[in-house]
């Protein structure tokens, strides 16, 4: 089944752009994501057109995060991508006079709704900040262990 991990792949990438101090080449993102650099630029150019990420041309240049990271919840990530499809399953459309089918489909478009529902509430109470400290919690504890 394929999955599509663009936000989980920006997410990443916004995490080390946040540590990061000064610009990140599409190049050094592609790598953090293990992608393109084109990948990058198309995603991030996203991420630009609302605010969230900023580029630079140049010999310095590179993308830096523009918004406040407590500001930007996963659900606007999730918009500024497109709102890809949440779940791999669907509905079969096959003869929508099937009485069966008719059936199927609304238990399972109950259910899909029911849980888009919940997830998006979810996504909007986490902030890139929550992320970003959960991170920097998660790195303190690998060097008291290394310590």
């Amino acid at each position: 089944m394929n999955r599509d991990s663009r936000l989980s792949n920006v997410l990443h990438a916004l995490l080390h752009m946040a540590e990061y101090k000064g610009p990140m080449t599409s190049e050094t993102l592609a790598e953090c994501m293990r992608t393109n650099p084109v990948v990058v630029r198309r995603t991030m150019g996203l991420l630009r057109d609302k605010g969230i990420v900023a580029s630079a041309r140049g010999k310095a240049g590179g993308w830096t995060i523009a918004a406040d990271l407590a500001q930007v919840s996963l659900r606007d990530l999730y918009d500024a991508l497109g709102e890809p499809a949440i779940f791999a399953i669907g509905h079969r459309s096959d003869n929508p006079d099937c009485l069966v089918e008719q059936a199927v489909n609304a238990a399972l478009g109950d259910a899909f709704a029911q849980a888009e529902t919940q997830l998006m509430t979810r996504f909007g109470a986490v902030s890139l900040a929550d992320l970003a400290e959960d991170f920097a919690r998660r790195h303190r504890q690998v060097r008291q262990h290394k310590d």
